[in-house]
């Protein structure tokens, strides 16, 4: 259990009472007490331990109660009440992107339909833009968002499963009959969605690990338990197997069960021409293999180069460590600054020194604050007075003793027509802009093109942040050709963001390899509006591995100096 999930379940009891038409001020004191879970610097447990939940703004007596009670037993009374009395369908509609609880209560009262299959059809049937407080394009983007929740099916942010699986593993790894144990599958291979947890334990003593690992799970449901494998199903939703193997058996099952499919064919078929065959439990054959007490072994015995399981997507890596040109991926240990984060003075939720202190107990040597410039309304951009206001702020901090330095930025709006939202007179004071789009998303491909291309074009431009607009599970990105994009970005010496937050993860990992043999170098950004989301930056790194970047193509591994000095050449 971590805030982040109490916080979800808060939103998720919010949206479950607007769908029964609860009471209004009832619906946004969830709402407001699951921003203030989210937004707190406090460690929850300890506050639930003292407490003292109601002294935060927004927590009353009565969901203090309720926090209290998912945090201790990891369910919520409630919670599972109000599920129980919501028809499923109107559970699967109010996770259409951009179809509220008050949507669905409408079309249930003037088209009776109380499923996503019978709203795709209406739509498809151009009944919706008939309905008051609809139309054409409500109709499009109902379709739209249709779309985007059957593409995500049954999977999760690996941000929002990664916690409890390393709990999980964390206690498996306590017990006295487990030798070894590990996270498998799409977690490991550091995915940004999953379906399940794969958790795999090396023990002679199968029984007492399973009997063991279902206590740590008293409200989830078995779904099948036997010598090698027991698996169940979470309140959530959410499936978790437990894998069984001896620990001779544990180097082939790791490396089977961490996949990815594809990978683990080209391996078998590799085991195959050597005379061998191999499987989840052994590597054998009439010539005796060598011996296989690690993946690295393994992979050895293959005339390979050990692949780390980020790779492990048959997108080159077999080729490359039969060669010996596999890369020496980046590290979290490799960022010695953290770029890109709001404050109060736009929509962070930490003041500037708050921020900085935490930074600074995080181990970085620089932080660069980027607030919203001053058209981004939606997130109450700076004004010209109130940026020289922080920079005189950031001048105090810098004059003092910390060995912290804080950057003078700013995210400003790329505008439609490609330039910046902030005079030129304001961008000179700054020490670094990151560009972004945050409006008109519907632009046609090569508008949108010029718009980003012009952008990076300004001499003040040293990062291109949302370099596809996308949110995960939420929103596909605007359309934009991206090769050219990198083309300018290289030749203008801008760096692409990669954005930590694991709700965006852009630019995807896919796309880093090409944009990485174009020239671009990039900085892994956490764009944190708290200070905990420096945590973040754990899987901006696991992307960045998937995109076999190393220390040199992340500009943030630079020393305070270095980095500096490559933003105001940018400007010469």
């Amino acid at each position: 259990m971590d805030k982040h999930l109490v916080a979800h379940t808060l939103e998720e009891i919010a949206v479950l009472l607007e769908l029964k038409g609860e009471n209004p001020f009832k619906v946004r004191a969830y709402a407001n007490a699951a921003r203030a879970v989210e937004s707190l610097s406090e460690d929850l447990g300890a506050l639930v331990t003292a407490g003292t939940l109601t002294g935060v703004q927004g927590i009353g007596m009565s969901i203090a109660e309720c926090i209290t009670e998912l945090w201790k037993t990891g369910r919520l009374r409630l919670y599972e009440e109000l599920v129980d009395a919501t028809p499923p369908g109107f559970l699967d509609m109010i996770r259409i992107p951009g179809l509220g609880a008050v949507k669905v209560r409408a079309l249930r009262a003037q088209l009776e339909i109380k499923s996503v299959e019978e709203l795709k059809l209406a739509a498809e049937q151009g009944k919706i833009r008939e309905l008051k407080g609809f139309g054409p394009q409500s109709e499009k983007k109902i379709l739209q968002g249709i779309a985007l929740l059957e593409a995500g099916a049954g999977r999760s942010l690996g941000a929002e499963i990664r916690p409890l699986a390393e709990d999980l593993l964390g206690s498996l790894r306590k017990l006295p009959a487990v030798g070894a144990a590990e996270l498998g599958g799409s977690l490991r291979r550091w995915m940004e969605m999953v379906k399940d947890v794969d958790l795999l334990v090396a023990t002679e003593r199968a029984a007492d690990v399973t009997k063991a690992f279902l206590a740590l799970l008293p409200s989830a449901t078995v779904i099948g338990s036997g010598d090698t494998k027991t698996s169940v199903r979470l309140p959530s939703g959410l499936a978790i197997d437990l894998r069984l193997v001896l620990p001779k058996e544990f180097p082939f099952a790791l490396h089977y069960f961490t996949g990815s499919v594809a990978h683990n064919i080209r391996v078998r078929s590799r085991a195959l021409d050597r005379g061998w065959s191999l499987n989840e439990y052994a590597l054998t054959g009439a010539k005796a293999p060598p011996p296989v007490a690690s993946e690295a072994d393994l992979f050895g015995a293959l005339g390979l180069a050990y692949i780390e399981p980020e790779l492990r997507e048959d997108r080159g890596e077999i080729e490359a460590a039969e060669a010996g040109t596999l890369p020496d991926l980046i590290q979290l240990t490799d960022l010695r600054g953290i770029l890109h984060v709001h404050t109060t003075y736009s929509d962070g939720h930490d003041t500037v020194q708050d921020m900085a202190e935490a930074a600074d107990a995080w181990g970085a040597d620089y932080l660069g604050i980027a607030d919203h410039s001053v058209s981004a309304y939606y997130a109450r951009g700076v004004s010209e007075e109130d940026l020289k206001l922080q920079h005189e702020e950031i001048d105090r901090w810098n004059s003092g003793p910390k060995k912290l330095r804080i950057l003078k930025g700013a995210e400003v709006d790329i505008q439609p027509d490609g330039t910046l939202d902030y005079p030129e007179h304001v961008l000179e004071r700054l020490d670094f802009v990151v560009a972004s789009i945050h409006t008109q998303f519907a632009m046609g491909e090569a508008e949108m093109t010029a718009r980003v291309v012009r952008a990076l074009r300004n001499k003040y431009v040293n990062i291109l942040a949302h370099p596809t607009g996308r949110l995960l599970l939420q929103r596909d990105g605007f359309r934009i050709r991206l090769e050219e994009v990198y083309e300018v970005a290289a030749a203008e010496n801008v760096m692409i963001e990669l954005n930590a937050n694991p709700r965006r993860l852009e630019l995807d990992w896919r796309e880093l390899r090409p944009a990485k043999d174009r020239g671009v170098r990039f900085a892994v950004n956490p764009d944190a509006h708290a200070t905990d989301g420096y945590l973040d930056l754990r899987y901006g790194i696991g992307a960045a591995r998937k995109g076999w970047l190393t220390k040199k193509d992340v500009i943030n591994t630079l020393s305070y100096d270095q980095v500096l000095g490559l933003f105001r050449n940018r400007r010469r």
